[in-house]
């Protein structure tokens, strides 16, 4: 399972980030700026942002994320102890809450029962075919034993189809999940990156709705 982790406090992240790497694999971002840089490149199972961070907001970042159709479940981390700010949390997309201060092996149960409730996969390696592996963390496909190296962009869109299999996704969800706000690219663009998954992994897995957009399955 990889985790993106958003804490400004240097005491607090360093804790969190060594902790969580001996279970997780685990990347850290300082502020909603770094968080989206990290976003362009890699797509994560888990969000743990803490609210009170440097500029926007953990609940204003995950809130605008959630416009732009990204579901990732995230735990928000707070020094809060009101119901309202619990609330707030639950309306800009959080799925748990951890007050400050915490016990680790209390964050640890929360990151499980998140994993449970989402039917996580934590193996490094997801099976496509019987004869095909995708490994996310390194950006290769397996085919007959024969490893596939895909671009950034590549991979992206094949690990977004495989989170959301059988669900009709459009142009517009894809390209806001995978690329910057300012460097959205054109349908022709878009379509060359599922030709390219398609010569790799079937035609048959990308399925064209047309009008409407693509089913994985």
């Amino acid at each position: 399972m990889k985790i993106l982790l958003m804490e400004d406090d240097a005491v607090l992240s360093d804790i969190l980030i060594d902790f969580l790497s001996e279970s997780w694999s685990v990347d850290y971002a300082y502020d909603s700026n770094a968080v989206y840089d990290k976003l362009d490149e890699n797509i994560y199972d888990l969000f743990i942002f803490d609210i009170n961070v440097a500029g926007k907001s953990g609940l204003e970042l995950l809130k605008e994320l959630r416009e732009f159709n990204n579901t990732t479940p995230a735990i928000v981390i707070t020094a809060y102890t009101d119901t309202k700010h619990l609330k707030d949390a639950f309306e800009s997309g959080a799925h748990d809450y951890i007050k400050k201060p915490f016990e680790l092996d209390e964050l640890n149960m929360r990151i499980l029962n998140t994993k449970k409730l989402f039917n996580i996969e934590t193996q490094d390696a997801i099976k496509i075919s019987d004869n095909i592996l995708f490994c996310m963390h390194t950006k290769e496909i397996s085919k007959d034993g024969t490893a596939i190296s895909l671009g950034a962009k590549d991979a992206l869109i094949l690990s977004y189809f495989i989170k959301n299999r059988a669900r009709l996704i459009n142009n517009e969800e894809l390209t806001q999940n995978i690329w910057d706000f300012d460097s959205i690219p054109s349908d022709a663009t878009l379509r060359s990156h599922i030709r390219t998954l398609r010569e790799i992994i079937g035609k048959e897995k990308i399925k064209t709705i047309r009008g409407e957009g693509y089913i994985y399955e």
